[in-house]
């Protein structure tokens, strides 16, 4: 239930919003950038203003945001629906328990690796054990490697025997990622590889070692990771091991850990970050809610981020894509997300961002680089444009009708450790929306539903 902490009720500040939302004279700039060894934020933030923030902030206080913050990071019970914390930022924070150790647990099996000279090592996962480390590996990978990386998500076979038929005959290291080891996808894959897999060769990673063991992996094949962690967020955990195979994933943790302590210091900076991520959170919520705006666009504009959008997908629609809790102000709990590598998405559906009638937010990503001086450009570009900044004197210009809310992201890193802080403030964002919105944002009935009902077709 709703904890007030003052007189004021939060119907009544609910009251204000909508008056806000049907107020053309209410002030509409965010005077607002964040700057850091990371990120640089920059908000194109029509209709949500100074005066929006600070209502938001007034409902944050009364329900309790702060607390929620202080309990997640506690390691309370946070995900009520399942009775258990969610401590995937263990591996990013607490690194000295053995449990969330990535180096101590990865170790042996990276050298193990390493010693025994494989060529392709084919990683089989689907969800969260197939697009964190996908993305991971996109980013990462060395020009000089003498690894070949291939992600295979099944269930199809035609997926599984175009990977894996040319690679026949090579030396093969063969990686099953599951938590539960109950996802019918990655265990067709492990039936289908039938006795080409075998304990030299394949490698499971898992919270359920006992199945493992089951299904024929001995003790020094199974990769363990704890069952507070939930797959969305098992990109910090040993879910990643094959992009440790040739990076220094400290890195990594490191650059999450760094939005951790901004999330939960005191000092100016650290306050000024935690303005940053709840501006996200708040203006995410407004124009969702008031403004009709129920879908975002995520481009990154850097080839190495090219399944970034992918990943953002499952993350938000996946904890933010529940009913409304009963006594909740807002009634759309998520925005549907989409996008992709920018320079290509400019190609097929901008068309329709710029000229058509539907509406959305944007979050526009990207990174200075001699390599693609132009994908900078046309980051900068387009977000003016989309979000009608851009003064030009064409009449092509003119006919643009694109007046949307952007979030501009400069990553000033193009590093392990800038992507760690990118993602870690991505999950700091959902997670303030979920409280905002009294949502757990870390159970997932939805998919596990859509499981069953394909069991009962397949008996």
């Amino acid at each position: 239930m709703i904890q007030l902490k003052n007189s004021r009720s939060v119907q009544s500040i609910f009251s204000d919003l909508k008056k806000l939302s049907k107020d053309e004279t209410a002030k509409r700039k965010l005077s607002f950038k964040f700057e850091s060894e990371f990120l640089n934020y920059q908000p194109y933030l029509k209709n949500f203003s100074s005066q929006h923030y600070k209502i938001f902030d007034e409902l944050a206080f009364k329900l309790d945001l702060q607390g929620s913050i202080d309990d997640l990071f506690a390691g309370e019970v946070v995900n009520k629906t399942e009775n258990r914390p969610a401590l995937h930022h263990q591996y990013r924070i607490n690194q000295q328990l053995q449990e969330f150790n990535f180096k101590k647990i990865t170790e042996p099996f990276i050298k193990k690796i390493k010693k025994d000279n494989f060529k392709n090592i084919i990683t089989f996962g689907i969800g969260g054990s197939y697009e964190g480390p996908k993305l991971l590996q996109e980013y990462t990978k060395h020009k000089a490697s003498k690894l070949n990386y291939y992600f295979i998500s099944g269930p199809d076979r035609d997926e599984f025997n175009s990977i894996l038929k040319p690679l026949s005959g090579q030396k093969n290291l063969y990686i099953f990622s599951s938590k539960s080891l109950s996802t019918d996808e990655t265990l067709s894959c492990l039936k289908w590889l039938g006795k080409e897999r075998n304990s030299t060769n394949s490698l499971i990673i898992t919270a359920n070692s006992k199945k493992a063991k089951t299904l024929g992996f001995p003790e020094d094949c199974i990769v363990p990771f704890p069952e507070t962690v939930g797959g969305r967020y098992s990109i910090w955990s040993p879910i990643s091991l094959s992009a440790a195979l040739e990076n220094n994933f400290s890195l990594f943790l490191k650059g999450g850990f760094s939005a951790d302590k901004m999330m939960m210091g005191t000092a100016k900076e650290d306050r000024q970050y935690q303005k940053f991520i709840r501006i996200l959170a708040f203006s995410d919520l407004w124009f969702s809610n008031f403004k009709n705006k129920k879908n975002r666009v995520v481009l990154s504009y850097n080839w190495k981020l090219r399944s970034l959008a992918n990943y953002i997908q499952q993350l938000e629609m996946e904890s933010l894509g529940k009913q409304p809790h009963p006594i909740s102000i807002f009634k759309q709990t998520g925005q549907s997300v989409f996008g992709g590598f920018g320079s290509t998405a400019q190609h097929s559906y901008f068309q329709l961002l710029h000229q058509g009638t539907a509406e959305f937010c944007a979050d526009i990503i990207y990174s200075d680089s001699s390599n693609s001086p132009l994908s900078s450009a046309q980051a900068k570009g387009q977000a003016s444009l989309l979000s009608s900044t851009f003064k030009g004197s064409s009449n092509l210009l003119e006919q643009t009708n694109s007046n949307s809310p952007v979030n501009l992201f400069h990553l000033n890193k193009l590093s392990l450790e800038g992507l760690g802080f990118l993602l870690a403030s991505w999950e700091h964002r959902v997670f303030v929306t979920a409280c905002m919105l009294q949502i757990n944002p870390f159970d997932q009935y939805g998919v596990a539903a859509g499981k069953l009902i394909a069991k009962k077709f397949l008996s």
